[in-house]
Order: structure tokens, then sequence, then C-alpha cells
């Protein structure tokens, strides 16, 4: 072990809130070493890099204070007062006689583990939590990854007082997700929905759908919903990692899917997973339902041959912790959830790969967890974006995530790539998106 990337942590009570946030932000963000004791005899004499963090008043020439959230456990409101600072922007949890103004390892715990969420809140229609219910949206900093901030401002600390302290950080890199919610407008639909479509169509004297409808069934046009040459071409020519969620439910109001037995949709899923990684994109009729989930996830890897271990919810249905307990139950290691499905932003207010950290039974868990911050839906409908508009607003963004050598990930859909009506002047933004995420 190399002493110049080792730190030794003096703290009176070592505790799995403790070991997990601390794990967060030395070794995960700053690959460091650390070691943690609870004598404050052997700290006094140890000569190597160290620093105390305690809610307890010790001597120590680097003493971090400590309030009391990662010393505790179970679930309570906290109360929240919110300062403005030159360099650290904003922060809470503020403490006195300390190397920091406030508690960073507390508050990196709060925002993190989405602690905010397991509190009474008055949920949106589809019973999530909104953006407009968190702190990060009622403090002017949802478009901004504030704990890497934070973590950034504390490393020039600690190479202050540690001048030959070696610090490491993973590269950026750059995700495009792609939810297939509807993998076409007409075909493969079966005998049935097409004839419902041709009925709406007549009722509402709708001629262009008519039209465009018989020349995709008669196979003289594409289908408008069909862009995935389009994507596989934009992968190949900026060298993508790109990770395809299919909707695999059972039809209703929220999941209006092909059917997963339809051969053309299977084949066309397996075609894709031959280019790309893919995940299941549990329903929204699924929500709190494990045995549900558990069919879709077993529909997918029945089509593709392979094991399921991605997922992101249709909808972003994320509900604390109940969404969590059924993809760690069913064998997912790795969730694209975590984001708001009307705000684009860090919902985490963290831009790296993280374990959830279950509140609950106070254990962080094998459950990586990887934020998404860009959707086109959420640019076109929340932010009114134009096409031509779009770069301009999604730069800032992708800049912060790059700032700090975060994981970026976008959400694009299928239909928006196409040549559908309603998203025709958006068939190339997927692009300029990528020109922007992809250069290092």
């Amino acid at each position: 072990m190399n002493p110049n990337a080792h730190i030794l942590i003096y703290t009176h009570k070592t505790t799995p809130r403790v070991k997990y946030t601390l794990n967060l932000i030395l070794k995960d963000c700053l690959g460091l070493e650390f070691t943690i004791i609870n004598s404050i005899d052997d700290y006094k004499m140890y000569e190597g890099n160290k620093f105390s963090y305690t809610t307890q008043d010790v001597e120590s020439d680097f003493h971090i204070v400590g309030c009391s959230l990662l010393f505790e456990s179970g679930i309570k409101e906290q109360t929240i007062q919110m300062q403005n600072h030159e360099a650290y922007f904003k922060y809470f949890f503020k403490t006195y006689h300390s190397a920091l103004p406030f508690d960073v390892f507390a508050a990196s715990f709060y925002l993190v583990s989405r602690y905010e969420e397991y509190l009474p809140f008055m949920p949106d229609s589809f019973n999530r939590f909104e953006a407009e219910n968190s702190l990060a949206y009622q403090n002017d900093f949802l478009n901004i990854p504030l704990v890497n901030l934070w973590i950034n401002e504390f490393e020039k600390l600690l190479k202050k007082k540690f001048p030959l302290l070696i610090t490491t950080h993973k590269p950026y890199h750059f995700i495009s997700s792609i939810d297939i919610d509807n993998a076409y407008k007409y075909q493969e639909k079966g005998v049935m929905r097409s004839i419902g479509g041709y009925l709406k169509s007549i009722v509402s004297l709708d001629k262009h759908d008519l039209i465009d409808r018989t020349s995709v069934l008669m196979g003289k046009e594409k289908d408008p919903f069909d862009s995935y040459d389009y994507q596989l071409q934009i992968q190949e020519k900026y060298k993508l990692k790109v990770i395809y969620f299919f909707l695999l439910g059972d039809y209703g109001v929220n999941d209006k899917n092909h059917p997963s037995n339809n051969y053309g949709f299977q084949k066309l899923i397996k075609h894709l997973a031959d280019y790309c990684t893919t995940g299941i994109h549990p329903s929204f009729g699924s929500n709190g339902n494990s045995k549900q989930v558990k069919i879709e996830i077993n529909r997918l890897a029945k089509i593709t041959h392979r094991d399921i271990f991605n997922s992101r919810q249709h909808f972003s249905m994320l509900k604390f912790p109940d969404t969590y307990f059924i993809l760690q139950e069913l064998g997912i290691t790795d969730d694209y959830s975590m984001g708001y499905a009307n705000f684009n932003g860090f919902r985490a207010s963290y831009c790296l790969p993280f374990y959830w950290y279950d509140l609950d039974d106070e254990l962080e868990t094998g459950l990586k967890i990887h934020s998404y911050c860009l959707s086109e839906t959420t640019l076109r409908f929340k932010d009114k974006a134009i096409p031509s508009k779009v770069a301009e607003i999604a730069k800032p963004i992708i800049d912060e995530v790059k700032k700090y050598n975060g994981e970026l990930i976008t959400i694009f859909h299928n239909d928006t790539m196409g040549t559908a009506q309603d998203w025709i002047d958006w068939r190339y933004v997927y692009e300029e998106i990528v020109k922007l995420a992809a250069v290092k």
C-alpha cells in the first residue's frame, strides 16, 4: 500500500453510514485507501495523512466536526438550513470550529441516499416524488452535481494539508441509453390492434394516418418509429456505449408496447442485442409487483438468451425503498432509473455510479445506481427547446459531468429519432447531443 494514497480517520463510532460515506467520497471519488480507528491515542501517535471526524471535541490538527446524521439510525425529519458559500456554492449541516464550514459527509449522504424521498411528501398523479419537492430544486442546484463539487473542494483542502497525498480519478465516460417503449407505430401490432387503429383514424377523419398506416403495412414505406439503422450508424460513427431498455409488460393504459411473443419484435430485440447492452424496462403496471417484474425480466432473458442485470423503470417509477428491494431480489445489479421524468439535472446531486444504501436495514447494498441527467422529452416538453437550441440548453449539464469526470447518461427513444410527424424536426437532435457528449 502506498502511504501517500492512504489516509487514517479517527471517529468515536464506526457506523454503516460512516463507512458507506467514506467509501463514496474517499475511495470511489478520490481513489484513496483509508483506515478507520476509534482510539484517539492511536490516532495521535500516527504520523501519516489523517483527520478526525466526530461529534466530540478532540485534539486534532485536522478536525471535521460531524453532525448526528451518520451516527444515528432510522429515518426522521432533519433540520436543513441552506447556506451560500463562495467555494462550496451551497451547503447545509453547518458546523463550527471545524476544518470545513459544514459536515460534508452527512450532507453528501443525505443527498446521495435520497433520504428526503423516504420522508412524507406530496406525490404526483403517478405517485412519484416530484423534482419540485426536492432540496435541489428548491435551492437552485438541480443542474449541478453538488456533491461532486463539495468533494472537489474537499480534495483541495486535503492536498493543501498533505502535499504528498495522491488522489486518482476515473475518466469521464458517456452512455447513450435508448428506451424502446413502442418499437413500431404500425407494424407488428397484430390484427386486432391494427383494425382498432384504422377505426380510430376513420372516426377522427385522420386521412394522413390512414395513408401512412396502409403504406407501412403494405411494405411501401418504413415504419415511422423504425429508426434503428440510424441509431446503429451513430453508435458506430462515435464508438458509443449504448444500452437499450425494452418494455415487455402486459398491455395497459401506460404500457402500449408490442406483445413479447411477437416474432418481429423479438427479431428486433435480438438484432439490437448483437450490437449493444440490453436491459429490462419494468412496465408501469409492474410497479410494486415483484412477480410481474420477474415475468418481464424472464421474457427478455428468454428472447436474448442472456441473464438480465440492467434495468430502468418505465415512467421513472422509482419509489424508495420498494423499487430497489424488488430489483435486488430479482438479481438486477445495475439500475438506471435515478433521474426525474420531467426535469433534467441530478436527482442525487451526484454524477458518478454509486451503490444504493438501504436506510431501512442500514447497510450498503450491491445494487449499483447510474443517474441519468438528460432526456429529449424533457428538453422538448419541460425546457420548451426547439431543435436548433437543444445543444446550448444541454451543454451546461454535459459540461458539469465532464468537469467532475463523471458518468453522463442520456435518454432517447426510438420514435423521437424516426419520421413520425410529431417529432419530424427532432430526428437529428440525437447526433447533436452525442457530438457534445462523446468528446472527452
